[in-house]
């Protein structure tokens, strides 16, 4: 698996493909943390304030695990921003 941290450093793939991205430790922790329940088969329930980036923060070890993922959103509007922006980026 590529190294979390990598992706989300200043010069990593996220700093190259988005406008004005800016790292958080917040969301390299909560990735970690999703990259580990995929590994382990584990659950995992996670909370982060807005604007932690949370949305980056599970798909990309669900995309990283190679394996099938169900995401489940709150609302369609949520949903539409995966769909049409969000894992096109990933």
């Amino acid at each position: 698996m590529l190294d979390i941290e990598a992706i989300f450093s200043d010069g990593g793939a996220l700093a190259q493909t988005v406008r004005d991205f800016r790292v958080r430790d917040g969301q390299i922790e909560m990735a970690d943390a999703v990259a580990a329940a995929i590994r382990e088969n584990a659950v995992l329930v996670a909370e982060a304030g807005t604007g932690t980036g949370k949305t980056f923060a599970y798909l990309i070890p669900a995309l990283l695990s190679g394996g099938k993922v169900i995401i489940s959103t709150g609302t369609k509007t949520l949903q539409d921003q995966l769909f049409d922006r969000d894992i096109q980026v990933v």
